[in-house]
């Protein structure tokens, strides 16, 4: 189960409750939700409308898989 901030409000994970989440999906035509333009400023975690500001969450962040994470620390032999 998952509570809000406060912990006093429980609820139980579920997609269909949470609402309209927009993402943006590249290759695909993306509409502002604010808006309704589509000219976006994309960056590695988000995408932000060029007329209104909007800012959206990207679909593929790429933080996921092997090769996220890097070992820097060297073992002196």
């Amino acid at each position: 189960m998952l509570t809000t901030v406060e912990g006093s409000k429980r609820f139980a994970y579920d997609p269909a409750n949470r609402g309209f989440l927009p993402v943006f999906r590249p290759g695909e035509t993306n509409r502002c939700p604010g808006c309704g333009r589509t000219h976006w400023y994309v960056g590695r975690l988000s995408a932000e409308c060029g007329f209104c500001g909007t800012a959206i969450a990207l679909a593929d962040t790429g933080l996921t898989g092997t090769g996220l994470f890097r070992n820097t620390f060297r073992h002196a032999a």
